[in-house]
């Protein structure tokens, strides 16, 4: 049986023993929140002191009790609550055993949203839900309501506390990985922006993929609106699980309730009325995508009661966020594009057909994710100039799309970025859209990016010393 203090929407966690399992930024900020709550807080992880560097000595800082190089079943029998970090698998040993002893298992968005007064809009999906989070944000804090943006998009929950109060309205991008270990936890406007098959590392299928996502919508109570993609037909299996009021968004043609495209204008239609927000082609991102997004954002914006005037200002001074489809700049006519964060075949698509075709020099791999690679072998056709392949998924990548378009094995992104500079033309462009995770090169898809930028300054410093 749920242990009683747990079980109300503002827990008591006095003298609580509380485990903390994985100690990134997640885990240290449910760690702070459990102490601050009277709890007393150990935390695991599978790393050992020394690869913990600086989390260990902010977890000790906090009063926060630390046991390196694993999370061992037994540690469960020490347990009131448990607070998992969205890396963790949930199927590994101690989990089992914390069902066995009926130990609560929770995701740091679950413990920290127990505590909060203000709303919540939270965006999940396979590609755009950074931006559609980040634009939301914008829109939000434009139209005057306090909060915070966050969730897997930089700030946890649990540290954007700080900016809530009644009337508060948070931004929370959502992965699959945080929907899996949340109970109670509630969006009061849900977002899932589209459905493509990504972390196939992780989950046995597609569906138990998208039954991760799924958990979102199935929190919701009725007053609550759910927003889905029209456009997207992986979406409609989440018609069943609607809890709230359904509302859609299309960049094809008008929705009965939600946000769409006309005419090259952005329109709400959520009260009967169609609210013309501004043109597509004033939003200061580029692609098809991008419009699909911000229709998303301006859409949870006016369920969550911004006026037409705000969302409009918002959009149109959003700045795309660091690697994603990010413009570094040219050298010699040839601009460099970076878009790290693609770590899946459809977002790698998005990027790619936002270019005219042939005049994409591609730069594509690093870790496979059990991608099916042939899905890129059309918009490449259409697009690319050439592929440069990078990382442990180059030789799956070549036995898929062997013939489609000229594909060179480079090894590094350095080493592809020279050699797109070199073969490519004015007017071209070499893009990072590597549709894999980094983990076989570099410790984040951020860490990538960032290498991808040291590249274009060098070849640029380069060009002008020649």
């Amino acid at each position: 049986m749920t242990r009683p203090r747990l079980a109300s929407r503002d827990p008591e966690l006095v003298d609580l023993r509380v485990l903390v399992v994985g100690l990134g930024r997640s885990g240290l900020a449910a760690s702070r929140l459990a102490v601050a709550r009277g709890a007393r807080v150990r935390a695991a992880d599978l790393r050992d002191e020394g690869a913990l560097g600086r989390a260990l000595e902010e977890a000790r800082a906090s009063g926060v009790e630390v046991l390196a190089g694993g999370h061992p079943p037994e540690l469960a029998r020490e347990a009131d609550l448990i607070v998992v970090s969205p890396g963790v698998p949930l199927d590994a040993p101690l989990f089992a055993e914390a069902r066995r002893l009926d130990v609560p298992v929770w995701g740091e968005i679950e413990l920290a949203s127990r505590y909060c007064r203000g709303r919540i809009i939270g965006i999940t999906g396979s590609n755009g839900k950074s931006t559609v989070t980040s634009m939301t944000g914008t829109i939000l804090r434009r139209a005057g309501f306090a909060g915070g943006t966050g969730g897997n998009l930089d700030v946890p929950l649990a540290e954007l506390l700080e900016f809530d109060r009644c009337g508060a309205v948070h931004a929370l991008e959502l992965s699959s990985f945080q929907l899996e270990a949340i109970e109670t936890f509630r969006a009061d406007v849900a977002v899932i922006v589209n459905l493509t098959p990504d972390h196939l590392d992780r989950y046995a299928s597609f569906d138990d993929y998208a039954r991760a996502k799924q958990r979102l919508l199935e929190t919701q109570q009725p007053e609550d609106a759910a927003v889905l993609n029209a456009d997207d037909p992986e979406s409609r299996r989440f018609e069943p699980a609607l809890r709230g009021r359904p509302c859609r968004f299309s960049v094809r043609g008008p929705v009965d309730r939600g946000a769409f495209l006309r005419d090259g204008v952005l329109v709400l239609r959520t009260e009967g009325l169609d609210e013309p927000v501004l043109e597509a082609a004033a939003l200061p991102v580029p692609g098809t995508h991008n419009v699909a997004n911000a229709l998303a954002a301006a859409l949870a914006c006016r369920l969550a009661g911004c006026e037409v005037d705000a969302i409009a200002e918002g959009l149109s001074v959003y700045r795309a966020l660091p690697h994603r489809l990010e413009r570094l700049g040219a050298i010699g006519d040839v601009a460099f594009w970076n878009d790290s964060k693609a770590t899946n075949v459809d977002s790698a698509v998005c990027a790619l057909t936002s270019f005219p075709g042939g005049t994409v020099h591609l730069i594509l791999g690093g870790k496979d994710k059990g991608a099916d690679w042939s899905a890129l072998a059309a918009p490449l056709r259409r697009h690319a100039h050439r592929v440069l392949l990078v990382g442990q998924a180059a030789p799956a990548i070549r036995a898929a799309l062997e013939g489609v378009v000229e594909l060179i094995d480079c090894g590094t992104v350095e080493a592809a970025a020279r050699e797109g500079l070199a073969g490519a033309r004015p007017g071209e462009h070499v893009l990072l859209s590597p549709a894999c995770a980094s983990f076989d090169q570099y410790r984040s898809f951020e860490q990538r990016g960032d290498d991808f930028r040291r590249v274009f300054r060098a070849l640029g410093g380069e060009q002008r010393r020649a």
